[in-house]
Parts: C-alpha cells; structure tokens; sequence
C-alpha cells in the first residue's frame, strides 16, 4: 500500500516512543521500484529488497546485542525478513505471526509470485526463489514447526494446514481458545509480528485488505502481553498500517494505543 511507509512519522507524531519509554532506532530507507513486472519475473523489485533486508537485519541486531528491544515499525509484511534474517544468524527462533492472511503465496501453490508483502512467510520458510529466501546461505530463516500464525480467518488457513505450520483463526481466538501450550518450546526465544489487518475492519480499516471476521482490540492487546511474556522474546513489528486511509487521524491513534497498552 502507498500509504505505508507513513507510519513510523505518525506515530511518532503521536509522541510513540515517549509513549513507550523509547529511543529512537533509526530509519531504514527501503529501495526504490524500478523497472517493470510481469507474472513469472519472481518477486516484484526483489534485487531492493533482498538489499534493504540486510540493512534491518543488521540495525536489529546491533540493537540487540546492546541489550535493547527492537520495535521495527513497517512498511509492509517484509520488513519481517530483516528481522528474522538477524535472529537466524543467532540461533533457532520462532515467529508468532499475526495476520488476517497467511502471506504463504509461492510457487508451489501458485502458477506466479507478485509482491513480498504477501508470500513474506513462504519467504521466511525457505520457499520460493534463493534471492531473498536463501539470503547468505541460510535459508530457512524460521522453521515451519518453529511458526504459529494467529488471527488468520478461516477461509485464508487451507495452505498452512497443508503445510503443517500451526494456526489459530481469528474466530478461535475470539471465543478464547488458549494458545498452544508447547508454542516454541526448546527454542532461543520467538519474535512477534503484527499485520494490523489481523484486526476487524470495523475498528481498523486503512488496510490493504480490510476483511471481516478480525479481532478486537482488546483481544489483540490481551493476546500481545501473554505472547510478550514468553520467554525469550526478541522484538516486535507492526506493519501494513496506512495513514493516506484514515484522514482524520483516529485509526492511528487506536493503533498507537494498542502498541502502548501491549508493550508498556
């Protein structure tokens, strides 16, 4: 979505980091799209985005290394390569994937591949091609069992559950399913990621695909601090939140709010 890359400027214009009790990490500039794109060329601009997931990589691994907790603030679904570029580099780690979608598009289950924002899981997994899902030799960046996706809506979750990757639909979670006891046991600890379409669109609809059947607010929130509460947690991302969608400024307060209650 165009909009996207706005939403680290209005958070912090809605004073975040303060919010948070913060420092400011910096920005990584993505790459630029160039050239042109047609279905069966890979992944649209993957030469830029395999470069600009280095960068975060490292920004979130210096970070880390200082003793900080990174906040990584999208953009869309790819900036969750970077991060989980740096945590494989470091040890075996799990991502809880939170997501109205199950961004798992690749070429095994589709005749071509388009934008990373929605197959960024696929890539992760060590699906697809070997410029962005073998980056430095160390595809995959998380292993399938090592994955939970939260919040995905039922009509989305038919591919995970071919694949073996773990799941609990927007619906479970709303009717208070707990979350799977052995969740990334044995591991160095997990990151977390949120797509804010995991969301009903009835509280947040400057997505890309606002669909019905999300969570509420509270929901999200509550189901954020048990998830920040597990061991070893290694940093947190929000993305797909577009400011051009949401003129008068109030979804983006509901979102700052949402990051202040889970992470406060």
């Amino acid at each position: 979505m165009p909009g996207c890359y706005k939403t680290p400027g209005v958070l912090r214009d809605l004073s975040i980091l303060d919010r948070l009790g913060a420092s400011d990490g910096g920005v990584v500039t993505p790459g630029r799209y160039v050239g042109t794109w047609s279905p069966g060329d890979g992944v649209r601009n993957s030469a830029a985005i395999a470069s600009s997931t280095r960068a975060p990589a490292a920004r979130v691994a210096s970070i880390r290394s200082s003793g900080g907790f990174p906040v990584v603030l999208g953009g869309d679904c790819s900036i969750s390569l970077g991060a989980m570029l740096a945590l494989r580099r470091s040890g075996r780690y799990g991502i809880a994937y939170l997501d109205g979608h199950d961004d798992f598009h690749h070429p095994g289950i589709a005749d071509h591949v388009g934008a990373a924002a929605g197959e960024d899981l696929a890539i992760m997994t060590g699906r697809g091609a070997g410029d962005l899902a073998d980056i430095d030799g160390l595809r995959p960046y998380v292993r399938d069992s090592d994955v939970l996706v939260l919040g995905v809506r039922t009509a989305e979750s038919s591919h995970l559950r071919a694949a073996g990757i773990p799941f609990v639909t927007s619906e479970r979670l709303m009717a208070s399913e707990p979350l799977p006891s052995s969740a990334f046991a044995g591991l160095d600890g997990c990151r977390i990621h949120v797509d804010i379409d995991v969301l009903d669109p009835a509280y947040v609809s400057a997505v890309d695909s606002p669909d019905p059947g999300g969570l509420d607010p509270d929901t999200l929130v509550s189901l954020l601090r048990r998830l920040l509460a597990l061991p070893g947690v290694a940093g947190f991302e929000l993305t797909m939140f577009d400011p051009d969608l949401d003129p008068d400024g109030r979804q983006a307060e509901l979102v700052a709010g949402i990051l202040e209650r889970s992470l406060r």
